[in-house]
C-alpha cells in the first residue's frame, strides 16, 4: 500500500494536482511581435523595391505606353506605380526626348514607374471631361467670347477687344450668305427693340421673325442672359439699348442709368458700363429714347469713343433730327448705322404699311435702308407679313452689321 493511502481518509480520494506551464501567455505574445519585427527588418533589408511605402495609385493604360516605358524589356513583370506629383529633374534627365508626350489642353500627364527596375515614363491620360478641345482646335465661339472678349469692372463683365483684335461686332455677327442675284439687289436691315419687356412681345419676335432681323434688347429685364443665349440660338444679331436723355427729361424717363448731358463723361462712361454688364453676345449700342444726348456733341462724343473702344458698333435710333451721331463717326472712323424710318411711332396696323412703304422706296433709293420698331404683338404680327412678300418685290433683308461694316468700308 502506498503511503499516500494511508493519509487518506476512507472513502475519498486525494485531488491531482494539475501540471504546472513552463511558458506563460504573455511569454507567447512577446515572442510572436518579435518575430513579427525580425521580418520586417529582413525585409526591408533583403527586398528590392524603391517605392516601398509610398502610397500609389493604379492607372489603366494602353499596352503600347506601358511597353514603351525606357529600359523595360519583354518579360518584364514589375509592379507599376503611377505618382501624380511629376516627375523631378532627375528623373526628367532619365527621360528619352521621345517618351515625352505633347500635352493637349485638359489631359493629364503622369509618371509611370517600373517597381523592379526604377525605370520612368511619362504617359499621357486623355480629358474624360467631355472637352475634346486640342492644341490645333479653336474653343467654341462662347468660350472664346467669354474669356477673351470680356473685361472685369466694378459694374460687372464688359466687352473688350480681345488679343488678337477680335471685335465683339464681328465675333458675334450673323452675316447672311447673298446669292449673286442679290448682291446688288436694295438692302434693309430691320431692328427690332425692347425685347425682354413685353413677355408676349419677345415670345412673338422669336417666334415669327427670320434670324435676318436684329433684335435690340432692353437693359431692365431679369433673365437677360438666357434671352440673349436663346435669340442668338436662332443666329439673331443682338443691339444693346441704352436710355438716352430726351428733351422732357425728367417728365419722361427712360429708367435707371440714363446716360445724361448734365453728366461729366467719365460719370456717363461708369453708367454706361453699368448697361454694358447686364448681358453679353451683342454687336453693338443702340439709343433709347435720347433726342436731347443724341444732339449734344459734348456729352455724346465721349461715349460712341468708349463704345468703339470696346469693338462694337452704335446705331442712332432716329429720335432726332439733329443728331450728330454721324458726323462724330465719320470723325472717329467706326462702324456705324443710322435708323431711317422708324416704322410704328404710330402703332397701328395702317400707319405700320405706310412707314414700311416709306422705308422700302427708300431703300431703292440709296442701296441702303434701316428700320426700327419696338417688339409689341400687333407690330411684329404686320412685319411678320411683310417680311413674307419682301422676297418678291427684290430686296433683301440683311443684319445690321452688314449694313454698319459697308457703311464704313464706303
Amino acid at each position: 500500500m502506498a503511503t499516500d493511502d494511508l493519509d487518506t481518509p476512507l472513502g475519498q480520494t486525494k485531488p491531482k494536482r494539475p501540471a504546472k506551464l513552463f511558458v506563460t501567455m504573455p511569454y507567447v505574445v512577446a515572442g510572436a511581435l518579435g518575430l513579427f519585427g525580425v521580418s520586417v527588418a529582413l525585409w526591408a533589408v533583403l527586398a528590392n523595391d524603391p517605392l516601398g511605402g509610398e502610397p500609389f495609385a493604379v492607372v489603366p493604360t494602353q499596352a503600347k505606353m506601358v511597353k514603351a516605358a525606357q529600359g523595360t524589356q519583354p518579360g518584364d513583370q514589375g509592379t507599376q506605380h503611377a505618382r501624380y506629383d511629376g516627375p523631378s529633374a532627375k528623373q526628367q534627365a532619365s527621360v528619352s526626348e521621345t517618351a515625352t508626350p505633347e500635352v493637349a489642353p485638359g489631359n493629364k500627364v503622369i509618371t509611370i514607374i517600373n517597381g523592379a527596375t526604377g525605370t520612368r515614363q511619362n504617359v499621357v491620360i486623355p480629358d474624360s471631361s467631355g472637352n475634346k478641345t486640342g492644341s490645333n482646335q479653336t474653343p467654341p465661339l462662347q468660350e472664346r467670347t467669354h474669356s477673351e472678349l470680356l473685361e472685369k469692372s466694378k459694374e460687372g463683365s464688359i466687352p473688350k477687344i480681345g488679343p488678337q483684335g477680335e471685335r465683339a461686332m464681328t465675333m458675334y455677327a450673323h452675316p447672311r450668305k447673298l446669292a449673286a442675284n442679290e448682291a446688288a439687289a436694295p438692302k434693309i436691315a430691320l431692328i427690332i427693340g425692347g425685347l425682354g419687356i413685353s413677355a408676349s412681345g419677345t415670345e412673338d419676335a422669336l417666334a415669327k421673325l427670320p434670324a435676318a432681323v436684329t433684335f435690340a434688347i432692353a437693359p431692365y429685364a431679369a433673365g437677360l442672359q438666357s434671352l440673349a443665349e436663346k435669340a442668338r440660338a436662332g443666329n439673331h444679331e443682338l443691339l444693346l439699348q441704352a436710355p438716352m436723355e430726351p428733351f422732357d427729361y425728367p417728365d419722361n424717363d427712360p429708367g435707371p442709368q440714363t446716360l445724361l448731358t448734365s453728366l461729366a463723361p467719365a460719370q456717363n462712361a461708369e453708367r454706361l458700363h453699368w448697361l454694358m454688364g447686364r448681358f453679353h453676345g451683342y454687336v453693338g449700342i443702340v439709343g433709347y429714347m435720347g433726342a436731347r444726348f443724341a444732339a449734344s456733341e459734348q456729352a455724346l462724343a465721349p461715349v460712341l469713343a468708349e463704345i468703339a473702344k470696346r469693338g462694337l458698333i452704335y446705331v442712332d435710333n432716329g429720335a432726332s433730327p439733329r443728331s450728330v451721331a454721324a458726323q462724330i463717326a465719320v470723325g472717329q472712323n467706326f462702324p456705324f448705322a443710322k435708323t431711317d424710318v422708324v416704322l410704328d411711332a404710330v402703332p397701328t396696323p395702317t400707319e405700320i404699311d405706310h412707314a414700311l412703304a416709306r422705308m422700302e422706296l427708300f431703300a431703292r433709293e440709296h442701296g441702303i435702308a434701316v428700320g426700327m420698331a419696338t417688339a409689341i404683338p400687333s407690330t411684329v404680327d404686320r412685319i411678320a407679313q411683310w417680311i413674307g412678300e419682301l422676297k418678291n418685290r427684290g430686296v433683301v433683308l440683311v443684319p445690321i452689321t452688314m449694313v454698319a461694316l459697308k457703311a464704313k468700308s464706303s
